[in-house]
């Protein structure tokens, strides 16, 4: 069969595909508070004949339910008291595309209604309020995320078997660039970039990262709710590629406690039209900036530690944060420097802001949203940032730390005025909710740590 072409699809060209054989499934997805897909898979002649234009319908208990699928109670969106009803998916047919890493299959990501109106709390709504925000006030916000990842040699079900304990990773040495042990993953790499490719998600570049078998691959730019598109489906291909080439793949944080973490670094700039509207006459330091530049970094900057969750949202996103590890510790900006969880790179047209704070474990939607969200505000206020930090900022103790803790994060971002009214109550009670219950599952936990330390010694 030949390769299909890059996405989108339209609805005739599916329907073409689907009369020549070479499409049978079309899976309907979106994206839950973690992140994952959920959905259902149509036989792909009824989704042209029903699907993408009625939808379908999904539980609602799944924005609500915890990373083992149970019911969680203290949620206004869903409960066993309101029976748990059905919300309605949408499919937003302008990301329908072949998934060429699956077989015969197209998919389409869909917004999370009710009654007729997007449901607030879905992360796919929640940033496209903000997309819409931006362009209620001329600009378009385009983004880019830098995902890292570790790579083992063991399948997710052999992995699953052994409690997740002595995976072999790809590489055995730090493989930062390097093009010999680089090479030695290629089977799995070219794979996944030609199947992004193929699937309308275009690749710019992979390398090896600081880790064993740690790599990050880099797609191209995009307006923000395609980029966080882009961004799900990009960590879907990876982990079914790796299934079914019997390896895994995880997108924690801090997978080993003496291996570096995996990022997510996000970088942003607003857009006019064409033009990039960061570079202009004004200098802050070595950057040569717009009005809107400033204004955009200082809210982004100012907003950051109120709304960490977005960024960070498991109790293991906070083991990354460490000092030497190439994760921030504390907020400031500078030019090109990796110590900065602030790292503004580029010039003229490709000036941009690297936000270095997220981890890889972030759900794309929320981070945008949050970006967005405290940028805008800085315009809006008319904020100026600080004067951009020249130095190793892991030996600045003078600057604001990051938090410690998810619990720490969350009680920040449940006082956070800022939070309530650039989300919504609905929003920012449900997320609250959302945190808490990730909180209260570590600390109900008995870790392996405490084991080795106390069983025999206490």
């Amino acid at each position: 069969m030949p390769d299909p072409s890059p996405a989108p699809l339209t609805l005739e060209e599916l329907s073409r595909r689907v009369a020549d054989g070479a499409i049978e499934t079309v899976l309907a997805v979106f994206t839950d508070s973690y992140g994952r897909f959920m959905g259902k898979r149509f036989d792909a002649g009824f989704f042209i004949e029903d699907g993408a234009r009625a939808g379908t319908h999904a539980c609602d208990y799944l924005l609500t339910v915890d990373m083992e699928m149970a019911p969680v109670a203290g949620y206004a969106f869903a409960s066993w008291e309101q029976g748990y009803g059905d919300v309605h998916l949408a499919p937003d047919l302008s990301t329908l595309r072949q998934a060429s890493w699956l077989e015969r299959t197209a998919v389409v990501l869909c917004d999370v209604e009710r009654r007729g109106t997007l449901a607030a709390v879905a992360p796919r709504s929640i940033l496209r309020a903000q997309v819409e925000r931006a362009r209620a006030l001329g600009w378009e916000a385009r983004g880019a995320s830098e995902l890292e990842y570790y790579l083992f040699r063991d399948s997710y079900r052999d992995a699953a078997a052994r409690d997740w304990r002595g995976l072999e990773p790809a590489g055995w040495y730090l493989e930062d660039y390097h093009a010999l042990q680089g090479t030695r993953t290629e089977p799995f790499h070219a794979e996944v970039r030609r199947h992004l490719r193929l699937s309308g998600i275009p690749v710019e570049t992979s390398k090896g990262e600081w880790g064993l078998g740690q790599h990050e691959l880099n797609v191209r730019h995009a307006p923000v709710l395609e980029m966080a598109d882009r961004h799900a489906l990009f960590k879907q291909c990876l982990k079914e590629t790796a299934d079914r080439q019997g390896l895994c793949v995880t997108f924690m944080a801090k997978p080993a406690e003496d291996q570096a973490g995996s990022s997510c670094h996000i970088h942003l700039s607003l857009w006019r039209g064409d033009a990039n509207a960061f570079p202009g006459e004004r200098r802050l330091g070595p950057v040569e900036s717009s009005e809107t530049f400033g204004g955009f970094l200082a809210g982004w900057l100012a907003r950051a530690g109120e709304l960490m969750p977005f960024y960070a949202p498991t109790v293991n996103s906070y083991k990354r944060f460490r000092a030497g590890s190439w994760a921030p510790t504390r907020l400031a900006w500078s030019y090109d420097n990796r110590t900065a969880g602030f790292r503004v790179v580029g010039q003229g047209p490709s000036l941009r802001i690297e936000c270095r704070i997220p981890g890889a474990d972030c759900n794309p939607y929320l981070a945008y949203a949050a970006a967005l969200a405290s940028g805008l505000d800085g315009l809006e206020r008319g904020l100026e940032p600080p004067e951009p930090f020249r130095g190793d900022l892991y030996r600045a103790s003078d600057l604001p730390q990051l938090p410690r803790t998810l619990r720490e994060a969350l009680e920040r971002f449940r006082e956070s005025e800022f939070a309530r009214a650039a989300f919504g109550d609905e929003v920012h009670a449900h997320y609250a909710r959302f945190f808490e219950s990730e909180c209260e599952a570590w600390e109900r936990a008995v870790t392996d740590w405490e084991r080795r330390r106390y069983f025999e010694r206490i």
